[in-house]
């Protein structure tokens, strides 16, 4: 399984990385196994936009009928039968499938795994181990590469922040960059929740927000995914946390512009 994993991604994807290397170095531009990871990181995301976007669709979708599941569950409490065959069509009267969402991202679990194996192997160890290991992959001789300058913008990407003490306090910026990169990322995958009207006991229309439990883990993410991101990013190198940000910023961009659009309107 493993070898296989390696033959379909991982070997295609340090080659996708070296064919960039080898456009940044012809190119002479500086920090090219920077700009090669942004490159490739943004290559990917994009190769998987349309399923990213049918997932944010599909949960926005899934917010709206919220209240409605809400009223079922409560109704066929005692009988789940009933209340899945009742969800089921709720889901086919609004043409909605939940398992398309959940497709799509288990897709992309194997790539992103492969990406992020790729960086390791790029980052972690000694300049000419690195070396001697993605040339043996390279399909073609051309892109091999001779060294690994891992610095970009200031930055060696093989260093990992919790070493700031020998490399300069510089280093404690990316960690707090990268954490809060992944708070406003998970705000904005969020978004905004949906309230419904009630009746009170005293007759007044009031609102009811989504339940108890939903709301306290959504700001628990809120906080702990950052938090751990921002931790991983402190004792793992510099590059890893570049590819973090720069799949963060992507859906950032994507959540604000769908705003702006609407505004428009």
């Amino acid at each position: 399984m493993g070898a296989l994993f390696n033959l379909i991604l991982i070997n295609p994807t340090v080659n996708a990385l070296l064919i960039f290397l080898f456009v940044f170095h012809q190119l002479r531009i500086p920090g090219a196994l920077g700009f090669a990871i942004i490159a490739l990181t943004s290559s990917i995301r994009l190769l998987f936009n349309p399923l990213y976007q049918n997932q944010m669709k599909m949960a926005k979708e899934m917010e709206l009928i919220r209240p409605e599941l809400d009223k079922l569950s409560k109704q066929y409490k005692n009988d789940k039968q009933k209340l899945q065959q009742a969800q089921l069509k709720l889901y086919q009267d609004r043409g909605l499938n939940p398992a398309s969402g959940c497709l799509g991202a288990i897709i992309q679990i194997p790539i992103f795994l492969a990406l992020y194996q790729v960086l390791r192997m790029f980052l972690l160890g000694s300049s000419k181990s690195v070396v001697l290991k993605v040339n043996e992959l390279a399909y073609l001789p051309v892109i091999k590469i001779a060294q690994l300058d891992p610095h970009f913008l200031g930055f060696n990407l093989s260093v990992s922040p919790s070493q700031y003490k020998e490399f300069g306090w510089h280093y404690l910026l990316i960690p707090l960059i990268t954490g809060a990169l992944q708070y406003f990322q998970v705000i904005y995958q969020q978004g905004t929740p949906v309230k419904t009207e009630i009746k009170k006991i005293d007759g007044k229309t009031g609102e009811q927000k989504p339940e108890d439990f939903q709301k306290m883990m959504a700001k628990q993410m809120k906080i702990m995914f950052p938090l751990m991101i921002g931790y991983f990013s402190y004792i793992l190198p510099v590059g890893l946390a570049l590819y973090w940000n720069v799949f963060s910023l992507f859906t950032i961009f994507q959540a604000k512009s769908k705003t702006w659009k609407k505004n428009k309107k």
